[in-house]
């Protein structure tokens, strides 16, 4: 096992990792920009280092100034995340030649599988289904994108290929829309993944979005996929509801699927954690891309399974064993807590005044917020995640309803009436909703 960690990182996901550290006996080092110097994951570590300015570019995404900082700490090995240097196969890389231990898979995998045109013609060769042919490449102009579109008829979605996280991707309806807004995109992805490189695929107008959550250790011959997550309630791709069973989704051939699966994974050596992510439609699932990293959404499964994913990664990348049994018991919801407004979705940064965390039995929170604490404009607008279980998906929403009318954060606007509105539609409670739905319905809030 390490000896000590360091978390290339912030807010709850860095905390939830020192966390998992501290349980392992783990020493960890936080670093942070200038603007979070009182951010509670600074708080929890035992070491911390300035590495910058509150520009992510000049501080979180800074290589140089966090490999000073693995020199000055001494730190073994880094921890990514989520989001920011998670899915760089030139950090990994970086890493692995200076000896430090990148917890996630090698900077050849990234490319492989993080590289969303690359991981499609990869699920191809292994038979998983996809949207378009897999050999369609890289879409470097309008010309190219209107060239894809005769071939595979509107809608298209065209993403960045190191995208993520419902950022530098955009559904488009005709010619005249890739006139007006292809360049914009590739713009966005530039900025959010510091590659502008975009491909296209089909766009299935009523799916649901699953995801199978995969845990490898390519040296001990092991993958486990723990359950499907139904991540289907989203506002312009970005999810703001995850639970686990996907209860209504029942697809076509899903053994060979997931055997499939496997045999890719471990005939590339990928090691760690990991999502793949598929569209669902008429009993049939296609695949779109895989996350090489933690998924925002890990624990919904791990109150599903009663399992610490955190500690599987770090475990797997330090050469420990790790447990293998673990059986969903559960059903399991979260809600992502968003500083915005509820009608406009305009960030709202500022200062929490005053802040009640809801409790009681089956509820979970994962935050880095308290009272007082400064939500910054530079950074995410997520600051909380509201895990809620029990046996049955009935009573986890009942739950999870009673805790969002316990949890109270003022001094900010937040998305929590909508998401409690969300969960007293019927289409929610029936299981009859789609990625659109919300988008369609949000008028009505």
């Amino acid at each position: 096992m390490f000896k000590k960690i360091l978390i290339a990182n912030r807010g709850e996901i860095a905390v939830r990792i020192i966390r998992a550290c501290k349980e392992l006996g783990v020493k960890t080092v936080a670093v942070h920009s200038d603007v979070d110097s009182d951010a509670m994951h600074v708080k929890l570590a035992d070491e911390s280092i300035c590495i910058g300015g509150s520009n992510a570019a000049s501080s979180y995404l800074n290589i140089p100034s966090i490999l000073s900082a693995i020199n000055i700490t001494e730190a073994e090995a880094v921890h990514p995340g989520y989001g920011f240097l998670s899915e760089s196969e030139k950090f990994a890389e970086i890493l692995s030649k200076y000896n430090i231990k990148f917890i996630g898979p090698s900077s050849k995998s990234i490319l492989q599988l993080g590289n969303k045109n690359n991981a499609l013609r990869l699920a191809k060769k292994y038979k998983i289904p996809i949207l378009g042919s897999g050999e369609d490449g890289t879409i470097k102009n309008i010309k190219e994108a209107k060239e894809f579109a005769k071939k595979f008829s509107y809608p298209i979605v065209i993403k960045a290929s190191y995208g993520g996280g419902g950022k530098g991707m955009r559904v488009f309806y005709s010619d005249d829309e890739i006139e007006k807004h292809f360049y914009n995109l590739k713009i966005e992805a530039k900025n959010y993944f510091s590659n502008d490189s975009l491909y296209g695929e089909k766009f299935l107008s009523n799916a649901k979005h699953i995801e199978f959550q995969i845990v490898a250790d390519p040296k001990k011959n092991i993958i486990n996929i723990l359950g499907q997550r139904d991540c289907s309630i989203q506002r312009k791709n970005q999810k703001l509801i995850e639970e686990i069973p996907s209860n209504y989704v029942k697809i076509k051939e899903i053994n060979k699927i997931i055997e499939s699966i496997k045999v890719m994974l471990i005939e590339t050596k990928y090691e760690g954690l990991g999502t793949l992510e598929f569209l669902y439609q008429d009993n049939k699932v296609f695949f779109i891309e895989m996350n090489t990293r933690l998924q925002v959404e890990h624990p919904v499964t791990e109150e599903a399974f009663n399992c610490d994913l955190v500690k599987k990664q770090i475990r797997i990348a330090s050469g420990d064993k790790i447990n293998t049994d673990d059986k969903q018991l559960m059903h399991s919801i979260e809600c992502r807590i968003n500083a915005e407004n509820s009608k406009s979705f305009t960030p709202s940064p500022g200062k929490i005044n005053y802040l009640n965390i809801p409790g009681g039995r089956g509820v979970r929170v994962d935050t880095a917020i308290y009272t007082n604490y400064i939500v910054s404009p530079h950074y995410d607008s997520l600051i909380l995640k509201l895990i809620c279980k029990a046996p049955k998906r009935e009573e986890a929403i009942k739950i999870m309803i009673r805790s969002l009318n316990e949890l109270i954060i003022e001094g900010i606007d937040t998305n929590i009436d909508l998401h409690k509105w969300i969960l007293n539609q019927k289409e929610f409670l029936n299981g009859s909703y789609s990625t659109n739905w919300l988008e369609k319905n949000i008028s009505k809030f």
